[in-house]
């Protein structure tokens, strides 16, 4: 679905899979592809809106969460794009990655990165400044565009709700610290990582007021 001219939303379609988000632009980017099993739909879902898989230059992710990245390697297969992971996703590895495929019983699915993300993501006409926001997990990234006013949020705030903090790395908070920050943001748009989007300014700050009052102390 085109939420932007330049940004396209793809949701969630079972379970252990997650939201996708495509930025189209003189590159186009992809962030978190979800999981393996869902690829083929999502694929084919992002063919309705004119988006092929060797359009796409850059698979990223907001976090190293198995529902978030464990389809990058088959998608950087089919496509020929390159997987950029942040510095911090790197120095984090053996927690989120390792670790929390432990909590779920099963060996790491490892993700291998062809280069290295900036303080920035630059696709064209819009740059996305990447904002480390810890709590869900330690190298939880957000994309923010001022420009046009949206947010990739990962699982660090959705609508309603935020990301658990039970997993190796996670922490309360961290998370409520890192959702107060981004709760000063100007956000038109909040894309999170699962469950609908929330849209307006108006609506943004009232679930982070919402999130404020109801999960925070649950943290």
């Amino acid at each position: 679905m085109k939420l932007t001219e330049n940004v396209f939303s793809y949701p969630e379609t079972g379970m252990m899979d997650c939201n996708t988000y495509v930025i189209k632009d003189d590159v186009t980017v992809i962030i978190d592809p979800g999981l393996e099993q869902f690829l083929p739909g999502l694929i084919q879902t992002m063919a309705e809106d004119g988006i092929n898989p060797s359009d796409i230059d850059f698979i990223v992710n907001t976090h190293l969460h198995l529902d978030h990245y464990w389809a990058c390697d088959e998608l950087k297969k089919i496509s020929g794009a390159k997987i950029l992971m942040h510095p911090l996703q790197k120095e984090s590895y053996k927690v989120t990655v390792e670790g929390v495929s432990r909590v779920f019983g099963m060996d790491p699915i490892h993700i291998k990165e062809d280069e290295m993300l900036d303080e920035t993501l630059k696709t064209g006409k819009l740059e996305f400044e990447i904002l480390n926001a810890p709590g869900h997990s330690p190298d939880s990234m957000c994309f923010y565009c001022k420009d046009q006013s949206v947010m990739i949020s990962g699982d660090v705030v959705f609508a309603g709700n935020t990301g658990r903090v039970d997993f190796p790395g996670g922490s309360g908070a961290q998370l409520k610290e890192s959702i107060e920050g981004l709760s000063k943001l100007d956000i038109e748009y909040l894309l999170p990582g699962h469950m609908g989007i929330v849209s307006g300014k108006d609506n943004v700050q009232k679930n982070f007021e919402f999130v404020r009052k109801n999960v925070f102390p649950w943290l």
